[in-house]
């Protein structure tokens, strides 16, 4: 089968895990000497998580658009050259007292007084850049910046609780809310202009340095984001109430004995269809000109998608139902193109779901901590890769390899089996040994999370699935990721043949 990835190598490193002295990671300086980095170590690939703006419990998966970018990668060093902001009005505020970790209150609390301010003394509605910005996202923009505006207006609640008018989107309502919030409208497209107007920048710079960016998009939406608001009749809801008839999980596995309830609407494929799944198109067409690549997180859901009775407890009572399959696959060639693709293939085998990457190429993905848990020929072990595949040592999901591959935790004819399969004399040399299996598998490409690069333990782990206030929060210090971890990869990418012409 014929690779759509050219052999490489990548980093997983989210924006907001990059270093900087206010609170989060932005597309500062910090994200350009990062690049500077990447190609230190010879890995051509920065794969990022989903940028949307997020919302309660912090989670990139849940945010309130499915095309707008998060506020919060706004650099305000950046607009500080602007003369938007001051140093003084910067140092004013309390961002972190941990580098090593995302403090999300202060960046709630300090960080939109500051851009408002800088959105009061902006000249941006006179350039023609901001009339053509405008123009060019006039799909969602409107809605989106609505949306936020009204959310304001309604106590930050979620649609579902706002007056009826507002809710179901009434004409004369929206032209009210229009004109008696337009300054607040006005601000969170402003919002938007600066993220795309940055990330554009830093998007440059990474392919001038020829590092691709790996983006990643959330197969579902949040109920609470302007999507299913502006776009109600697309997704399973009651039409009186607006309520969902039924939401997104996974049923119960060896993970979880009551599988997990992610609580998404689902999509009406029928309506969708009847559109072309214009909106599909539109969303990965914007998602093709942020990203050099594109992996769809739970791709299985484009086969067979489980659907949850709305208000259950559990993911125990759901049911399998059938996707669009190819139909929407064929929909996404139509819109983007060439543009590359990474299917998010993990979880309950299906073969429909393989017989579809085959159709597509699109290249599915393994991972080393999934490998040692079945027989010999289980397909998460580098020996039964195919060429057209990625590997990881492990997603976000995932323990770190630290954590994950401590003799504590595995039984003794695992750890026998670890230490034969990888050539590991003592457990210190496993996390090694791991990445020396994937840069030397025939895996097109390997990407591991910067947490495994710099072989911390589990305290440092991104997300775990299912729980909520300690995700998301990890970050680099600066100066940690240095000429020890930068040699080592380049050694790893010259060794196995991961470099490309020209690096």
């Amino acid at each position: 089968m014929k690779t759509m990835l050219k052999r490489g190598a990548g980093i997983l490193m989210p924006i907001f895990s990059l270093p900087s002295p206010y609170g989060i990671g932005t597309f500062g300086s910090s994200a350009y000497e990062f690049i500077d980095l990447l190609r230190q170590a010879r890995q051509n690939y920065w794969q990022v998580l989903p940028m949307g703006p997020t919302s309660y419990g912090d989670s990139p998966y849940q945010s309130f658009s499915a095309f707008a970018g998060n506020p919060y990668f706004i650099d305000l060093d950046m607009l500080k050259e602007e003369e938007l902001l001051t140093q003084e009005e910067i140092d004013a505020c309390f961002w972190l007292d941990k580098q090593e970790e995302v403090k999300y209150d202060a960046v709630f609390y300090y960080r939109f007084p500051l851009l408002k301010k800088a959105y009061t003394r902006s000249l941006h509605k006179t350039t023609e850049a901001y009339r053509q910005f405008c123009e060019k996202n006039q799909f969602w923009l409107p809605d989106y910046s609505l949306y936020m505006a009204l959310k304001k207006h309604f106590g930050d609640n979620e649609w579902l609780a706002w007056e009826e008018d507002a809710r179901f989107r009434k004409p004369e309502a929206m032209e009210k809310y229009k004109t008696e919030l337009k300054e607040e409208i006005d601000y969170w497209k402003f919002l938007q202009y600066k993220f795309f107007e940055q990330w554009e920048k830093l998007k440059k710079y990474a392919s001038d340095n020829d590092v691709k960016i790996v983006g990643d998009i959330p197969i579902y939406v949040a109920l609470d984001s302007a999507d299913v608001w502006s776009h109600s009749e697309l997704f399973q809801l009651d039409e009186e109430g607006l309520i969902p008839l039924k939401v997104a999980g996974v049923p119960p596995d060896a993970f979880s004995d009551e599988g997990q309830l992610w609580g998404n609407p689902l999509y009406n494929w029928d309506k969708m269809e009847k559109t072309g799944f214009a909106w599909w198109k539109e969303r990965m067409k914007a998602s093709s000109a942020l990203y050099d690549v594109i992996r769809i997180d739970h791709f299985i859901g484009v086969v067979q998608y489980y659907s949850i009775p709305y208000g259950a407890e559990n993911a125990k009572s759901g049911q399998w139902e059938k996707g669009p399959g190819k139909k929407l696959t064929d929909a996404i060639s139509e819109a983007v193109g060439a543009t590359k693709i990474i299917a998010e293939d993990l979880g309950i085998f299906s073969q429909d779901v393989k017989d579809l990457l085959a159709e597509t190429g699109y290249p599915g993905m393994k991972i080393i901590e999934f490998a040692f848990s079945g027989d010999r020929f289980n397909e998460h072990l580098p020996h039964c890769y195919e060429p057209n595949s990625v590997v990881y040592g492990g997603t976000h999901d995932n323990e770190t390899l630290a954590g994950y591959f401590k003799t504590e935790k595995r039984q003794w004819w695992e750890l026998q089996y670890i230490a034969d399969y990888l050539g590991a004399a003592h457990q210190s040399e496993v996390v090694d040994k791991v990445f020396r299996a994937a840069y030397g598998s025939v895996a097109s490409v390997a990407v591991f999370q910067m947490q495994d690069v710099l072989k911390l333990d589990n305290w440092a782990r991104m997300n775990t699935p299912s729980t909520v206030g300690k995700n998301w929060r990890w970050r680099m210090k600066p100066g940690q990721f240095g000429e020890e971890q930068t040699g080592y990869l380049a050694w790893l990418v010259d060794t196995f043949g991961r470099f490309q012409e020209g690096r």
